[in-house]
């Protein structure tokens, strides 16, 4: 049924204003953890408690199922395996294979990093990955939103290297030369295991907000101990940071909201794939098929409030 001129506009418009203030719903969630060497027990302790708590996160939290969550870590006997070069690579190809358009990928990489630009590495068991073999691991996943996050000291090259559009890159530090011990590790997975960071309270956490909140805390924490800030973490684009969020969507008792809600996530997942191939179309086929999804997507919402659910 053919809809109004006034109606249209009106619901095109609420649709783009629910595109760019609402993070993005994508049909699932895939998440590889990767954890460098320590180098002592310290930081042995502090790498196994962050990546047990987001492998925790990852699936109680977010609904992310055991076959798209690989966490690697310098003990072989721990999670799934070492993270080696090699393993990582494999990992990479593993999730290649489980993702759809629109799916959500997160990458946390953890650990002591140095080098330069495309050089840059974390530091693992045998020889290193560069920042630039990173990047090629990615190429695969160009129709995926994809949040790579590199919490480890001396990181910041790694944002020009991987940075691409759609693609979200956070890092702890803003250059190579930071390398002293980075908080924002710390601050990052509370934000990501908690409901601390959750600034709108909608029971979703945006990439911005987990960023925002952790470099927040970091500064908060250095401020408490009169010391000069010596980490600044870096957020490559903050337009795509809020339209990707983490957590379960909520659904209802109700049979018939229940479908619409699952038709809808489609429409977004739909919707957040076509923003990654934006670059490699037609702008006026581009312009069409985003306002037709929108259009739709609006008039799904509607839908949903008519039917006694919340929009």
């Amino acid at each position: 049924m053919s809809i109004g001129r006034g109606i249209r506009c009106s619901l095109l418009a609420a649709a783009l204003m629910l595109s760019t203030a609402v993070p993005a719903m994508a049909q699932r969630t895939h998440a590889l953890v990767v954890a460098g060497l320590s180098g002592d027990p310290a930081f042995r302790t502090r790498f196994t408690t962050a990546v047990t708590a987001t492998r925790t996160a990852a699936t109680d939290r977010w609904g992310v199922a055991d076959s798209s969550l690989i966490v690697l870590t310098e003990d072989s006997a721990a999670f799934n395996g070492r993270s080696t070069k090699a393993n990582i690579g494999q990992a990479f190809v593993t999730l290649s294979k489980r993702v759809s358009p629109g799916d959500i990928l997160l990458v946390l990489l953890l650990g002591h990093g140095s080098g330069e630009g495309a050089g840059s590495k974390v530091n693992l068991p045998g020889p290193d990955a560069t920042a630039a073999e990173y990047a090629s691991w990615l190429a695969p996943f160009a129709q995926q939103q994809v949040v790579f996050v590199n919490a480890a000291t001396g990181s910041g090259d790694f944002v020009p290297v991987l940075a691409t559009p759609g693609r979200v890159v956070v890092t702890a530090t803003r250059s190579a030369v930071e390398k002293n011990d980075a908080e924002f590790l710390q601050f990052f997975t509370r934000a990501l295991t908690s409901d601390d960071a959750d600034a709108d309270k909608d029971g979703r956490l945006s990439v911005l907000e987990a960023f925002r909140f952790a470099r927040t805390e970091v500064e908060k924490s250095y401020e408490a101990g009169n010391r000069i800030l010596t980490e600044h973490a870096v957020l490559s684009d903050s337009v795509v940071a809020a339209r990707i969020a983490f957590g379960k969507r909520g659904s209802s008792t109700n049979p018939k909201v229940a479908a619409l809600l699952a038709e809808r996530q489609v429409l977004e997942s739909q919707v957040a794939a076509l923003r990654t191939r934006k670059s490699t179309m037609d702008a006026a086929a581009y312009e069409a098929e985003l306002e037709r999804l929108l259009l739709a997507l609006a008039e799904k919402s509607a839908a949903i409030k008519a039917a006694g659910g919340s929009k």
